[in-house]
């Protein structure tokens, strides 16, 4: 039997007072944290990409340290989304959504040197940790201590992913 209009809206709303936050709250954290899924999903495919594709002398390395990355990239997926329910919101519904809210830049290139595939990724990598500061700025406004919480753990994750890619690609 379908609910009533009032007891869908009340319905709704359940997430986010158990949450302890506001509707706009929610509106702001909910449009934070979809663009912020959009480039983890971004990321993740992008190093996927680049491991499938990694050549050189360097391969093994190279090829076993973007599937550990893209691991660690993948498992926020389910958080970030989740996350974004719990308080009340919706998060993302297709690939058509994803391209809509990313910010990172795609990489379509046939080849791409292993060099300037750790770079480009230590640079979106970057970008993300800026991204995870500033919904992380913008959740403690709203004194929402969880995703707060959940997004240093990020940073620290992305700091290190931006770590060893600009060690590799350091020039000496």
């Amino acid at each position: 039997m379908p609910k009533n209009g009032a007891a869908q809206a009340k319905a709704k709303e359940a997430p986010a007072a158990a949450a302890g936050l506001g509707s706009k709250a929610v509106a702001e954290i909910a449009s934070a944290l979809r663009p912020l899924l959009a480039d983890v999903f971004a990321l993740y495919l992008k190093t996927k990409n680049f491991h499938w594709h990694m050549s050189g002398p360097n391969f093994r390395d190279y090829h076993l340290l973007l599937d550990e990355h893209a691991d660690q990239i993948f498992a926020m997926t389910d958080d970030i989304a989740e996350r974004a329910l719990k308080i009340g919101a919706t998060t993302l519904h297709s690939i058509s959504d994803i391209s809509k809210y990313q910010t990172l830049k795609d990489n379509n290139s046939e080849f791409v040197a292993p060099k300037d595939m750790l770079a480009e990724l230590c640079a979106d990598n970057q970008q993300l940790t800026a991204s995870l500061r500033a919904t992380h700025e913008l959740c403690a406004q709203h004194n929402d201590a969880a995703t707060t919480s959940l997004i240093e753990v990020w940073i620290d994750q992305t700091e290190r992913r931006t770590w060893f890619l600009a060690e590799i690609t350091r020039e000496r």
